[in-house]
């Protein structure tokens, strides 16, 4: 039994080992690539000095000169008194030099009550006219200017009649009047 219980105890580690070479040569299981280290963070940017850009300067707004006059006729006439030239040039050419770019000069001329539509139309164009004619001899740009009567359509003043004409030719002054509208880029 002895040789019996040997060869069985040989051919029991005999088994063993065939199996131990067995395992020792099949392949080892594919492991899991190791996953790729992550991307080391982006360096933080250097703080920026935010520069703000100056003000720009603004857009100059066009401007508007109105001039109402009452002083520049007498009564039935369309001729510019000195006293009237005086004035045009201290309000009206005095401020044609504060712009840089004129974009137009309007000479609306009117009249006052007395007198027929016609005559009163062709008097407050006149008016007019003669405004232009006086601005145009101090250097204003006569392509600029347009002149345009209103004759008694738009009257300022309301006077009741009266017996005493001189009185209502006085009282009506105020409707014999020129208005300059200038409008341009001041400067």
């Amino acid at each position: 039994m002895k040789s019996s219980t040997l060869i069985l105890t040989a051919s029991f580690v005999l088994a063993l080992a065939a199996c131990a070479t067995q395992e020792a040569q099949k392949p080892a299981p594919a492991t899991e690539p190791k996953p790729a280290p992550a991307p080391a963070p982006a360096p933080a940017p250097a703080p920026t000095q935010v520069i703000k850009p100056a003000p720009a300067a603004e857009p100059k707004k066009p401007a508007v000169i109105n001039l109402a006059s009452t002083e520049l006729f007498e009564f039935n006439k369309a001729t510019l008194t000195n006293e009237a030239k005086s004035k045009l040039d201290s309000e009206v050419v005095a401020k044609l030099k504060d712009f840089g770019q004129i974009r137009y000069i309007i000479v609306n001329g009117h009249a006052d009550r007395l007198g027929s539509a016609q005559y009163n139309q062709r008097l407050s164009e006149r008016r007019a006219e003669a405004v232009r004619a006086h601005l145009v001899s101090k250097g204003a740009d006569a392509s600029q200017v347009e002149t345009l009567g209103f004759g008694k359509t738009l009257p300022t003043k309301s006077c009741p009649d009266q017996k005493d004409r001189k009185s209502l030719i006085e009282c009506l002054a105020p409707n014999r009047r020129v208005v300059v509208e200038i409008q341009g880029t001041p400067r």
